[in-house]
């Protein structure tokens, strides 16, 4: 196999900047993948700074893949070269326990091999997408519809079925009232994807300026958590919360917010535990709960949904130059929605 030339983290806290590696060649069940774009999750600058531990260096971020099928195993039926594929969190898993066969790939009780910064069933490091190419077992691989923007598609297959898969789930319902916790790449997501399925959205916020935004997205209400008569003026109002906040807060608060027998679910993971009291629950017998991603036939659901609909992320494409630089203003809050690799800058100098 040819070099594929990425850009990797080669220490903990570390600029990311040039790196190169070997693919391996595609096997009789493997297809080969020139990407095209990758999305940046928040996750990235976590693992790439190895602030949640057990980080495999050098490393290559990068699980929002979406690109074109360059050359297929000889085993391959589902593919063929030129299609329009995507790779999400993980790009393996053990295939027999019971998450594996219900199609929950993403729950595999031995493991799941996430696309970067996890280990091959080999032992052999796992390289995201901030590469030109990756080559990765078919059955693990999704199909893009026509109709979706291959760049703005990119972050669906993180941030887009990372908020389709629980309101999926725990089964909201078109009519239903549904809060948004957080405005960002997972809050925008859900807002549109709520939507799309019929809810009435309401966007919680810390920050008043994001009002107009969110009511651009599809919500139809809009409230800042930082005003504390908030809480108050909505209790028992909502049928559904999705909180997509990573930052420390109050759950118990929100549980507040949520009807009899409402649902909130957690796709957020703060780096402090919460403090969680009984009677937000016990008194309106609420529900708490959490998600992550979805498995290969719920986000192929997904992209489907989206192509239908026509939901899609909403992006600021840059050259893998200037991640660092984005990485930063991620951290701030400074990016509407979601930054987009072009690959095809790991071609320049």
């Amino acid at each position: 196999m040819p070099t594929t030339q990425a850009y990797a983290a080669p220490s903990a806290k570390a600029a990311l900047g040039p790196f190169s590696l070997e693919r391996r060649a595609p096997r009789a069940q493997d297809v080969l993948i020139d990407i095209l774009y990758c999305g940046v999750c928040h996750s990235d600058i976590h693992q790439a700074r190895d602030e949640w531990g057990g980080a495999i260096f050098p490393m290559v971020p990068g699980h929002e893949i979406v690109g074109k099928v360059s050359q297929v195993g000889s085993a391959v039926t589902s593919f063929k070269v030129g299609d329009a594929v995507g790779v999400g969190c993980f790009v393996d898993s053990c295939r027999e326990c019971s998450a594996c066969v219900a199609g929950e790939e993403q729950y595999c009780e031995r493991g799941m091999v996430s696309t970067y910064n996890g280990r091959e069933r080999d032992g052999s490091p796992t390289y995201g997408g901030y590469s030109t190419s990756i080559t990765v077992d078919a059955k693990y691989v999704l199909r893009i519809p026509e109709g979706l923007p291959l760049d703005r598609a990119a972050p669906l297959l993180c941030a887009g079925i990372t908020t389709y898969s629980p309101l999926r789930h725990y089964g909201m319902k078109p009519g239903q009232k549904l809060a948004v916790v957080g405005l960002g790449g997972l809050g925008h997501m859900g807002v549109k994807l709520g939507k799309a399925m019929g809810a009435e959205v309401t966007v919680l916020s810390t920050s008043p300026s994001k009002r107009d935004d969110a009511l651009a997205l599809g919500a139809t209400h809009f409230a800042a958590t930082s005003d504390k008569n908030t809480f108050k003026a909505l209790a028992n109002q909502f049928d559904f919360i999705l909180d997509t906040v990573s930052a420390p807060h109050d759950y118990n608060a929100y549980l507040g917010l949520l009807k009899r027998d409402g649902t909130m679910v957690l796709v957020g993971v703060p780096e402090t535990p919460t403090p969680l009291a009984a009677f937000p629950l016990v008194m309106k017998r609420r529900k708490l709960g959490g998600s992550l991603i979805g498995g290969i036939r719920e986000t192929q659901e997904m992209l489907d949904f989206c192509a239908k609909h026509h939901v899609a992320s909403d992006v600021e494409v840059i050259p893998v130059q200037k991640i660092n630089e984005a990485y930063e203003r991620m951290l701030k809050g400074d990016v509407r929605y979601r930054f987009v690799i072009d690959t095809a800058s790991l071609h320049t100098k």
